[in-house]
């Protein structure tokens, strides 16, 4: 049975949606009081630490890590945005970045693409100094929301009117966050407890960071994608990590009602210990499983490279081609012409060797403006994030 520590409970407003009066939820702000029972989780924050050095060492051994984490940033957000019903996948976002519009509901690719957007935006502003706020979190936000579905729901700005969460309407919600006139004083306090780098390590702050962040639910949509990205954000911005290679939507999606449970425990009962254990758990787990993605590419690349050598002279044709691929494993041959400013008969050749090896794979059985993607990256890549049956 869970803890109960009510001096963490928050307290309960009366607040209007839908024309309904409602039970609005207002948390204590964080650090919780009484103080986190650290020495139950030291075992386990000593193992995600640990586990979160290895997958920042990765990247020191990959050839190329931009190319990785560009990868891996696309798979976060097919993974995140999937949490909240859309049914994009890897090669749909690749095909829309490509200008080839995917085999699904456009506003679901578009949404993904959003998240990466958003993604790269904050991991280049705290690249420059810029602090993690709550002026950097609208802009985030800004992004997010900046096209398809969501657009017309104030991109940028928090909240004036009171949300919920779940149920047909608001008198029967799951949970119902704070009202618009508290809002701020809660955004205050979150932005004061970001800012806070001395009562926590980074990665309990990032847990506690996270719960309070969806609690709150400051704008009228997209606050489960931007709070999942605050993880990483936070991580990235105390120097935890140097790279943004910590991702942890696989691991929600796949014990998804287990996180929903436990994020609602916090309110209900404060039981931050038991979240922040499901939490650095998640974080030991992601991090193996992300080493592992890693390692298996190298072998991949290194394999498929020997192969390609054995090509003879056409080999450091077909090489340049493969090395786009590790960056970009969805290609057409005019495209990679004019990046590798190679001619198109020349580039149409290696493709032929490449295809000969069993390296890429023609997706979309047409004459012309046909596609090649390198299969077996791409299938490592999209290992868990087939689509969540609706």
């Amino acid at each position: 049975m869970a803890a109960v520590h009510s001096a963490r409970i928050g307290t309960i407003k009366t607040s209007v949606a839908g024309g309904e009066a409602v039970r609005a939820y207002i948390p204590k702000p964080l650090p919780p009081e009484p103080p986190l029972d650290l020495q139950r989780l030291l075992r386990l924050i000593e193992r995600a630490n640990q586990a979160l050095g290895r997958l920042d060492g990765i990247t020191s051994i990959l050839p190329a890590p931009p190319l990785f984490i560009f990868m891996y940033i696309r798979k976060e957000a097919i993974l995140s945005s999937q949490i909240e019903g859309t049914q994009s996948s890897l090669s749909d976002l690749l095909l829309f970045e490509f200008d080839e519009l995917p085999m699904i509901e456009l506003d679901d690719v578009q949404e993904v693409s959003n998240y990466v957007a958003a993604m790269t935006h904050g991991l280049e502003r705290l690249k420059d100094g810029f602090p993690l706020s709550l002026r950097l979190i609208r802009e985030i936000h800004e992004v997010l929301l900046a096209k398809g579905r969501g657009s017309g729901k104030n991109p940028g700005e928090f909240r004036k009117s009171q949300n919920w969460i779940g149920g047909t309407r608001p008198g029967n919600a799951l949970f119902v966050p704070p009202p618009p006139d508290e809002l701020m004083k809660c955004l205050s306090d979150f932005e004061l407890y970001l800012h806070d780098t001395k009562t926590h390590p980074p990665l309990i702050r990032a847990a506690l960071a996270h719960v309070q962040f969806e609690t709150i639910h400051p704008f009228l949509d997209g606050n489960g994608r931007l709070g999942r990205l605050l993880i990483t954000l936070l991580l990235c911005s105390e120097g935890a990590l140097r790279e943004p290679t910590l991702y942890l939507s696989l691991y929600f999606k796949r014990h998804r009602q287990l996180y929903y449970e436990l994020l609602q425990a916090v309110r209900d009962s404060g039981d931050w210990e038991r979240w922040v254990e499901f939490f650095l758990e998640g974080v030991i787990d992601t991090s193996a499983q992300a080493v592992d993605t890693a390692r298996r590419l190298l072998s991949l690349f290194d394999t498929d490279r020997q192969k390609i050598s054995g090509l003879g002279r056409p080999a450091a044709s077909a090489l340049r081609v493969h090395d786009l691929l590790q960056r970009s494993p969805i290609i057409s041959a005019p495209e990679t012409a004019r990046q590798l400013s190679m001619s198109l008969p020349t580039v149409l050749k290696s493709i032929e060797h490449l295809e000969t090896l069993g390296i890429v794979k023609e997706t979309t059985g047409k004459r012309r403006r046909r596609l090649f993607a390198y299969s077996d990256y791409m299938r490592i890549l999209t290992e868990g994030t087939e689509p969540l049956a609706r």
